[in-house]
């Protein structure tokens, strides 16, 4: 009986692990996906995820879960960039090379980490907003 439960186990966290590696895969493979690190105002964590952005949204995955809707909703025109930035000694789990964004938006301020290469794109998606809207 034991074995049996062993085995099932192991099948269990092989299946879990699959789904996330799958499920990572699937939003990394889309059109604007990019590896976005986000934090909320006042928050000292930082939270690894892909975000796609086109259109008028901004959708941000967390990066440790199995949710398949996204955990950020940003709609372009409510964003503004404040500032970028270097990260600092406070930002120890993010690499070294990324920029930080500081973003205001309607309902709280939120910073955006991403590779250098990935910010250019942003911003230039950010400016892009048609006009009034």
């Amino acid at each position: 009986m034991t074995t049996v439960l062993l085995v099932l186990l192991g099948v269990l966290v092989v299946v879990l692990a699959v789904a996330f590696l799958l499920r990572r895969r699937f939003l990394l493979s889309g059109l604007g996906a990019v590896t976005m690190w986000l934090r909320p105002a006042g928050s000292a964590r930082w939270s690894v995820g892909v975000a796609w952005y086109g259109g008028d949204m901004l959708l941000w995955y967390r990066g440790l879960s199995f949710a398949v809707r996204p955990h950020e909703r940003l709609h372009r025109s409510d964003l503004r960039v404040e500032s970028r930035r270097s990260p600092g000694r406070e930002d120890l789990a993010l690499p070294s090379d990324v920029v930080v964004l500081a973003i205001a938006g309607p309902e709280a301020r939120r910073e955006l980490a991403m590779d250098s290469s990935t910010v250019t794109g942003f911003l230039s998606w950010m400016e892009s907003a048609p006009p009034g809207g």
